[in-house]
Order: structure tokens, then C-alpha cells, then sequence
């Protein structure tokens, strides 16, 4: 990527802000596959916030050090009674998401997009962080699972929300009520992952530039407009449409640089 210009880093997440607005974003407990430790949650909690209130931010790419992205829960970090004064899961400690939803969500609630580079492992939760991305890129190899029944659990990370609209309906039922393991190059056919790659944050940082690229106002509208999509009737979508329009367009000096940008880019129709 290219000079850094802000850096954030702990024994859990490493972030690094380049010149170019896209943010290197890494689970940095590669020792032990990027597995989800209470400390873990708590940091990915601290870095969306870091990132909510980074100036200059323009696309984030998301990947895991070492041999994963993530191997999902550190049972062994788990198996405890929890305290008394830890909030019950149903408590919305976050917004609408409680702690172990928000380490997913937050990944859509960012207002730019997310890129996801995924390899080696990606299961249980770390499927759920993934899919909060806006954009997925796998290793056609990754090994993925939605794990939780095979703990007698369900998945409760914010999957059941994030994955409407991307699998099957019957698909994503066997999925989940399996456990069975797929691979990414099987996700994509799946809807689970957008693209397959040997290099899959090299091609996660090309996609991550070319967004930065774009007017970062007419992004991040984008972002707003899709993350409604799904909930809003048709009469709303169109009206949200419009009130992002005229908020982008609402400037002399940003109506004369969309045209400018839409007649330099103006196909020539005897090429076509």
C-alpha cells in the first residue's frame, strides 16, 4: 500500500491509513489463527470506532496475519460462567447490536465500503465478521464453515442479517443447520464470497483504490443507499435516492466537476 500516514496497532489489530485513503485493517493475533478471544472482540470493537472518526478515509481492506483470517471463537477463552455484571445478550449495548454483533455489523455501518481478503480458515465467527464487508475476496481455498451448531449454538454474530440477499434461501439453511465445510472458490457459486484469487489482498487493494478514486461524497451516499435497500418499500428507496442526489449535487463547484467527469468519461459510440 502506499506511505502510511496514520498507524494504529495493538496484540490485536493492526491498522495503517495510507496516502491514499484506503485503510490496511489486520487481525493481528496470527499466532493463534486470528481466533476470537474476549480481548479480540474488544479491540475489532475499538478499531471500527477508530475508523468511524478517521479523517481522510476513503475504503478499508480487512484481512487476518498469519496462516487465517479467522478460525472463529477461542473456545478455550469461553468456557466460563460469564460474570454477573457482563449484559445479557439481548441488551443492545451497541446501537441496535450487542458486543458479539457489532464486531460484524460494524463493517456496514462504517460509511465506506469494506473490503474482506480472506485465506486459510474463515469460520464461525470469523465467517460473520467476512460478511459484514461490503465486498468479499477469497483464496479459492479457504476453508469456510458456518460453525455454530456444531456447538449446539446458533450463529449470532449478525449473520442472519447480513446474509440476506447474498445465498439462497434452501442453500443458506444447510449451510447453517450442517455446519459442513465449503471452500471459497465453492463460496463464490454460493453468493458468500464476490470474487476468487491466489492473492487475495493484492486484488482487495486494487478494488479498495479504485474506489478511493471515486468522489468520496457520491461513495459514501452509495453505501447509505444500498444498506436501506433491503427494508425500505419502493416509494422510500426512490425518495432516498433523490435526497442523496441533491445533497451531492447541491454545490455550483460539485454539479460543474460531476459533468466535467461525466463528459471525460463519455464512450466514443463508433468504438462500441
Amino acid at each position: 500500500m502506499s506511505a502510511s500516514s496514520t498507524t494504529i496497532a495493538n496484540n490485536r489489530i493492526a491498522i495503517e491509513l495510507g496516502d491514499d485513503g484506503v485503510a490496511d485493517v489486520r487481525l493481528a493475533r496470527g499466532d493463534k489463527m486470528n481466533a476470537l478471544d474476549p480481548e479480540m472482540f474488544q479491540r475489532i470493537i475499538e478499531a471500527g470506532s477508530a475508523l468511524q472518526r478517521m479523517k481522510g478515509l476513503r475504503a478499508v481492506v480487512l484481512s487476518g496475519e498469519g496462516r487465517a483470517f479467522c478460525a472463529g471463537l477461542d473456545l478455550s477463552n469461553f468456557a466460563r460462567k460469564p460474570a454477573e455484571d457482563e449484559p445479557s445478550l439481548t441488551e443492545r449495548t451497541y446501537g441496535n447490536a450487542n458486543k458479539f454483533q457489532q464486531v460484524s455489523m460494524q463493517w456496514r455501518k462504517l460509511p465506506v465500503p469494506v473490503i474482506a481478503a480472506l485465506h486459510g480458515v474463515c469460520f464461525g465467527g470469523g465467517l460473520a465478521i467476512a460478511s459484514g464487508a461490503d465486498i468479499r475476496i477469497a483464496h479459492p481455498e479457504t476453508r469456510m464453515s458456518i460453525m455454530e451448531l456444531k456447538w449446539g449454538l446458533v450463529p449470532d454474530m449478525g449473520g442472519y442479517a447480513l446474509w440476506r440477499g447474498l445465498v439462497r434461501d434452501d442453500v443458506l439453511r444447510e449451510l447453517i443447520y450442517t455446519n459442513r465445510e465449503f471452500t471459497g472458490a465453492e463460496a463464490q457459486t454460493l453468493g458468500l464470497v464476490t470474487h476468487v484469487d491466489e492473492n487475495p489482498r493484492e486484488r482487495a487493494f486494487a478494488i479498495a483504490r479504485q474506489i478511493a478514486s471515486k468522489n468520496p461524497h457520491a461513495i459514501r451516499a452509495a453505501k447509505r443507499l444500498q444498506a436501506g435497500m433491503w427494508e425500505r418499500e419502493t416509494d422510500a428507496i426512490l425518495l432516498e435516492e433523490s435526497i442523496e442526489q441533491h445533497g451531492i449535487m447541491r454545490s455550483r463547484n460539485q454539479v460543474e466537476a460531476v459533468m466535467a467527469e461525466m463528459e471525460r468519461r463519455q464512450p466514443n459510440f463508433e468504438d462500441l
